[in-house]
């Protein structure tokens, strides 16, 4: 006899809408796998800040007012209510805002008959401390996600750090996606017993080897093709590879993202004098990403921090081994020969011996792939599924 499915609420500022459908994606894809089980019914709120005008000229904050209230992506019903986040102060205040701007739609979603079983916010701060006081006030048990920057970045500051560690008390259940995550919430004073490590994983049915020379060709590139994926920002070290690009000879980069720091990476290439070997891409939709994996010789990923870096097994599942800096979660995805190498020393000349060490002698493909395939979803959806049905009982009999 099988058992009933969890009514389950996705809870979330990073998540997917039709106007920005790459912003946390992470979290829309393993609630996808989860659903796949069978044994969800799904529901996402997913808070966006409120602001009055969608005129571009208002830039990122435009484009958060043209997010619609309600959609259906992939069938999974979808509410994004507004709330207010002030300039420069709004840190300290967004998880009350969260939660003040979501109870009244939640218990109105419970009058009209739309219950749900469990709160599972991912993303700490300020997700996880509205989650936890929504869960309060509804009487509903709480899973709060911990994925990198929440936990690693956000709780050097005191007020946040104190609202996570309520936040960490009050919850059911924390999951972080490494175990140097884990070990961080510990650090900090969260409770070991309820942490557990599920880290992501990658479907390996999409991220699979793609025909290669096509797209090499189309890009004009013969010699040796390096691929970073990731935001433009100053914490995913774009830089740093630019410098590490301009001592490796007849080697080409292509930079799949977007962000504020495009203007001063494309400068520096120009200094470096290797703009023609530099193809910044933006950002690239979800579909061509296994394309770019399987056209590339070496993934790099020179972070200052991760959580759990999907991308890097994102490139493996296709094929191509990485080259990544030995932060986070990283150490627990790159363990052997075939996956890559680990960068311990954070600098352009490490990390352009590092991808010359890889070009001269690279893994085979196949290998490369086949580590990956240790990573599929099934075991990572039944530990959240066994967790959150103890959970569940726990609730009831208390």
């Amino acid at each position: 006899m099988s058992e009933t499915p969890i009514k389950l609420l996705t809870f979330s500022t990073l998540y997917p809408n039709a106007v920005m459908p790459r912003h946390g994606i992470f979290v829309e894809t393993r609630l996808r796998q989860l659903i796949g089980t069978g044994q969800i019914e799904p529901a996402v709120m997913a808070p966006v800040p409120w602001f009055p005008f969608t005129h571009p000229r208002f830039g990122h904050y435009a484009r958060f007012a043209q997010v619609p209230r309600i959609e259906n992506r992939y069938q999974i019903p979808t509410v994004h209510p507004r709330y207010l986040l002030l300039p420069k102060i709004g840190m300290n205040l967004a998880p009350n805002a969260i939660a003040a701007a979501c109870l009244p739609l939640l218990r109105q979603r419970i009058r009209q008959g739309q219950d749900f079983d469990l709160i599972d916010a991912h993303y700490f701060y300020p997700d996880g401390i509205a989650a936890a006081m929504l869960g309060r006030q509804l009487n509903k048990p709480v899973v709060i996600t911990s994925r990198g920057s929440d936990v690693n970045l956000i709780s050097d500051y005191a007020r946040p750090r104190k609202m996570m560690l309520w936040a960490a008390r009050q919850a059911a259940g924390l999951i972080t996606v490494s175990s140097a995550l884990r070990d961080r919430l510990i650090a900090l004073g969260a409770d070991a017993k309820k942490i557990i490590v599920l880290r992501n994983g990658v479907d390996l049915d999409f991220f699979r080897p793609a025909e290669r020379d096509t797209l090499r060709a189309d890009l004009g590139i013969r010699g040796p093709l390096l691929l970073s994926v990731g935001n433009l920002v100053t914490s995913k070290g774009h830089d740093l590879t630019l410098r590490a690009l301009a001592l490796l000879t007849d080697v080409h980069l292509a930079i799949a993202g977007e962000g504020p720091e495009r203007s001063a990476l494309q400068k520096l290439a120009g200094e470096l004098g290797i703009t023609q070997r530099v193809h910044f891409l933006g950002n690239l939709p979800q579909a061509k990403l296994p394309e770019f994996y399987s056209a590339a010789d070496v993934m790099v990923l020179a972070s200052s921090r991760e959580g759990w870096a999907n991308v890097l097994l994102e490139a493996m599942a296709c094929g191509t081994p990485v080259v990544a800096t030995a932060v986070g979660g990283t150490p627990e995805a790159v363990t052997d020969p075939a996956a890559g190498l680990l960068l311990h020393e954070r600098s352009p000349q490490a990390l352009a011996e590092a991808v010359s060490r890889l070009l001269s002698a690279p893994p085979l493909r196949e290998a490369t792939r086949k580590y990956a395939a240790q990573y599929g979803w099934d075991e990572i959806s039944q530990g959240q599924l066994e967790l959150f049905r103890a959970i569940m009982a726990m609730h009831k009999g208390s």
